[in-house]
Formats: C-alpha cells, structure tokens, sequence
C-alpha cells in the first residue's frame, strides 16, 4: 500500500460506490477525526452501515477496519495542530464523563503497550544501559516528566548520567558534545515528534553513541534510527500529552536496570543512609 491513503482514496474515487463515496469524501475532508472513529461511528456520521465502512476497507486492500484506521493514524501522527487536537478530542469525549473516559483510555493505553512491547528490543535496551560508559537522556516538551523521572533514578544507579535539559538547540548540543562509541543516549519523543530531540539523536549516532528510543511508533523519526525501541501508547489526539504508558515503562526499564546493577544500587543507598545518619538529615527535615 502506498503510505499516503488519502492519494489511494482519491485515486479509486471514480470506482467507488455511492456509500463508498460518502465514506471516501468524509475522510479525505475530516481525516483528522476519521481517524479515532470506530467503523460504527463513521458509518453513522455519513449515513451509511458499518458493514459499508469494513467493506470499503477491504476495498482499499486492508484486511479491516482497524488496519485501514491506524494507516490514517500513522499519516496524521505528527501533522495534528493543538487547535485540531482539541477539536477531536472533545468531539471523542463528547458529553461522556471526563474522568471515566480519560482513565479507562490510559488503562487502554497500558494494556496495548504490555501486549505489543518487545521483549527482545527492551532487553537489548537494558543491556546497553548496563553496559554505557555515560548515559544520556534526552526529552523536551511533554517528555521532560518522563525524561527527569529516568535521570532522577539512574543517578542512584550510575555514576555518569547527563540529563540534557535544555530546549535550546545549542546549548543541548553543548551538553552532549563529548557524546562518543560506548555511551548511551536516551531520547523520549511523542507526537507531534521533538525536532530538536531528533537532531540531537542524529549527532549522538554520527558519533558512535548507541540510541534507546522511548516512543510511540515504529514509525517514529527517533525509533528508525535507534539501536532499541521502546514503544509507549500515547495519546495524540488530546492537547494534554498522556504519559502514563511511556511513565508505566520507564519505571519497569528503571527495576529492570536496578535489578542486574543490584550491588551498585545497594551501596548508593548505604551511603545515603550514613550521610542522612550523620548530618541528622532526618531531623531537619523534620524541623523544616
């Protein structure tokens, strides 16, 4: 199939019959809310059956519904403004509970990335943590929450960790100049993807740096170049960035690395507990 759907949808037009038509023409029009309908939803929306709607997904050669609806997903994934986010997202909610809706959608999100997520990719991503001279993470925008919450725990673990901060292109290549073979670079991009977390990677692979994408796509710009992937369900739709998934796995990365890096992490806390000891850090935390 040719990437771009909306081109094959035009295309065939002509072939289309009457309900294909409608289908054909709301879609080329509304791809942005097409996209998050279910094939009853957009039946009802043009007025035709849903059978029609999973019969025209055939006909444009997915083998369902589903397929055909995470093309449109995939070709929209980084061309959503936040205007059209919220546009859909309220039309998703609709007069819904809020809470109820956003939760059960995060729940959804989870179980989705605990049943596609590589085993093989997120091993390979611990072992070249494991085994980095220095580790860096990277992440703007939305990803600096999931970016600290790493960097936060992997300083207990290791002793050469860079958080790269900035949202400044310069500066954040300031920060990694030294980046080289045997470390580790860490970046976390979601729709609508970081450029400036893309070219940081790209120089970070130039220089023989390893790449742990945290991501929601293989077709992610950070997930093609990286060496391990770890694909998150996200939420593009919303103009609130839903992390619980891309949270929910950087927590088992963090156990998963703690767990083989068992002795260094239980002396850190050693040393913690006499410094917290010595200085009677518990009592002026107290006091304060």
């Amino acid at each position: 199939m040719p990437k771009d759907i909306l081109s094959v949808i035009s295309s065939r037009m002509s072939g289309f019959s009457k309900g294909q038509k409608l289908i054909a023409n709301y879609i080329i029009k509304s791809y942005d809310k097409a996209a998050f309908m279910t094939a009853s939803k957009l039946g009802k929306t043009v007025n035709v059956s849903e059978s029609t709607v999973v019969r025209f997904a055939a006909e444009l050669g997915y083998d369902g519904y589903p397929s055909m609806q995470k093309a449109l997903q995939e070709m929209i994934r980084n061309k959503l403004t936040s205007i059209q986010r919220i546009e859909v997202s309220n039309d998703r909610i609709g007069n819904q509970d809020v809470v109820n809706t956003i939760l059960l959608s995060d729940v959804e999100k989870i179980r989705s990335t605990l049943e596609e997520l590589s085993r093989e990719e997120f091993n390979r991503a611990v072992d070249l943590i494991i085994n980095a001279r220095r580790v860096y993470i990277i992440g703007v925008r939305s990803a600096t929450a999931i970016t600290s919450f790493l960097a936060f725990y992997f300083n207990l673990i290791f002793e050469n960790v860079t958080l790269v901060h900035t949202t400044a292109v310069s500066e954040m290549f300031e920060q990694i100049l030294r980046v080289g073979k045997g470390d580790v670079v860490i970046g976390a991009s979601f729709p609508r993807y970081s450029r400036r977390t893309v070219k940081a990677m790209q120089f970070a692979r130039d220089q023989g740096a390893s790449l742990v994408a945290i991501t929601d796509s293989k077709a992610s710009p950070l997930a093609q170049m990286a060496h391990a992937s770890l694909i998150a369900k996200s939420d593009m739709v919303s103009f609130v960035d839903s992390i619980v998934a891309p949270l929910s796995l950087v927590n088992a990365l963090i156990v998963a690395v703690g767990r083989k890096k068992n002795a260094d992490l239980a002396k850190t806390f050693e040393t913690l507990e006499r410094i917290w000891t010595e200085y009677e850090v518990y009592e002026k935390l107290d006091e304060e």
